[in-house]
């Protein structure tokens, strides 16, 4: 009787985020039943697009997190104790991303962030980790500011843009020999990183961009980048933007530019969802890739991967960004577990930076005292027919080359 009692007192005097509610009565119950008590969960937050146009790329980074926290509660958990994401939507805005991890860090106690999705709002955000001192793991981006000057509260996964557009430009010129190399990009940080990419990588081959042209974060205007790009009458354009508007660009593209235009994207564009939008206008589009091929049966977490997508996010689609969340989350895990003592904020790093390595299944990340990257390997993929690695036979059936029974993504 006294429990319930407490509970209205709480429910009537504040006003509460469901999830704080749900965790506080969780937190009376267990005191009041101490024979059936668990121990905490760990709430680990994300600020991610789960609406508007980068709204696929959201959905897929929170389902392969849920998938892996699904997994691993189901498996004894990190040391008995339950992980529980908590999303909420930034529409891919940073000011909504700002507002939601002060949300995250002092209302629901995070104990860290994950996979933010998105170069301007993971920047938005970078004072707020800096001041709390709170870890921000596997960002989706690949920007050179969360690298360059080393930060000790940001753990990447995957391989930079500027790692991504190395490997774009090694195929577009020392391959293929083109010379005339355009850059379509969205006008943000988030752009402006993909553009000092390849410009590096150009500059490296003593070359330089023909043209470039920008349009806004969360638009379709993208008439005013093909004018200007289409003065120099490009080879190839490589391309640093959602798939929404690079897929409006290219079918644009397409209709007035030169008709074997080679089309390049880094993996930020969200692979499945641009071969989706584009259809048949996929031909002569590669994207760059920061984690294997989600339908690779050679590599054991991606086999798990799958089954669990299929047990716990069954509406969810595999993909390359599900799984990338799905290694952020047994990442978590396993630096989590192997933790001595009182998991902290501070020892969840130490202990990250000095095991060094992490074999998840076939898939191994390493880190450093001066090395919060995990990954470093890039490859390329085509996406018309359908989804295979650049250096993969087409076959002639409408079957993934991996997986012969699968129909082609």
């Amino acid at each position: 009787m006294a429990t319930h009692k407490l509970i209205r007192s709480i429910c009537s005097r504040r006003k509460l985020h469901a999830y704080t509610l749900y965790m506080m009565l969780v937190g009376v119950l267990a005191f009041a039943l101490p024979g059936q008590a668990k121990p905490p969960p760990i709430i680990l937050g994300q600020s991610t697009a789960l609406s508007g146009p980068a709204k696929d790329l959201g959905r897929e980074m929170q389902a392969g997190l849920r998938a892996a926290f699904a997994f691993t509660n189901d498996n004894g958990g990190v040391k008995g104790r339950e992980v529980h994401l908590l999303s909420l939507d930034d529409g891919y805005e940073p000011d909504q991303a700002v507002r939601n991890t002060l949300e995250l860090i002092n209302d629901e106690q995070a104990f860290l962030l994950i996979g933010e999705v998105g170069t301007p709002t993971s920047k938005a955000v970078i004072p707020i980790i800096e001041e709390y001192k709170i870890p921000f793991f596997a960002p989706f981006t690949g920007a050179e500011l969360l690298r360059t000057p080393f930060r000790r509260y940001v753990i990447n996964i995957r391989a930079s843009y500027y790692q991504e557009m190395e490997e774009i430009a090694s195929y577009l010129v020392d391959q293929r020999g083109l010379e005339k190399i355009a850059c379509f990009y969205q006008n943000d940080s988030y752009g402006f990183a993909g553009l000092q990419g390849i410009e590096k990588a150009l500059r490296k081959r003593g070359m330089q961009l023909v043209s470039k042209g920008s349009y806004e974060r969360n638009t379709l205007a993208v008439m005013g980048a093909l004018h200007d790009i289409r003065k120099a009458n490009p080879e190839a354009i490589v391309m640093v933007g959602a798939y929404p508007a690079c897929a409006e660009f290219i079918k644009l593209s397409k209709t007035k530019l030169r008709q074997n235009l080679v089309f390049a994207s880094i993996s930020f564009v969200g692979t499945e969802s641009l071969k989706d939008a584009l259809g048949a206008y996929g031909e002569n589009v590669f994207v760059s890739q920061v984690v294997p091929d989600p339908l690779n049966p050679s590599i054991p977490l991606v086999n798990e991967y799958r089954k669990s997508m299929q047990k716990y996010q069954y509406d969810a689609p595999i993909s390359f960004v599900s799984l990338e969340g799905y290694i952020a989350g047994k990442l978590f895990a396993s630096i989590a577990t192997s933790v001595k003592g009182e998991l902290t904020r501070e020892m969840f790093i130490t202990t990250m930076e000095q095991h060094g390595t992490f074999d998840l299944g076939g898939i191994v990340l390493t880190f450093g005292p001066r090395d919060h990257q995990g990954l470093d390997t890039i490859h390329l993929t085509r996406i018309y027919p359908q989804i295979a690695p650049l250096s993969a036979t087409l076959p002639t059936s409408a079957t993934h080359p991996l997986f012969p029974d699968l129909v082609s993504r």
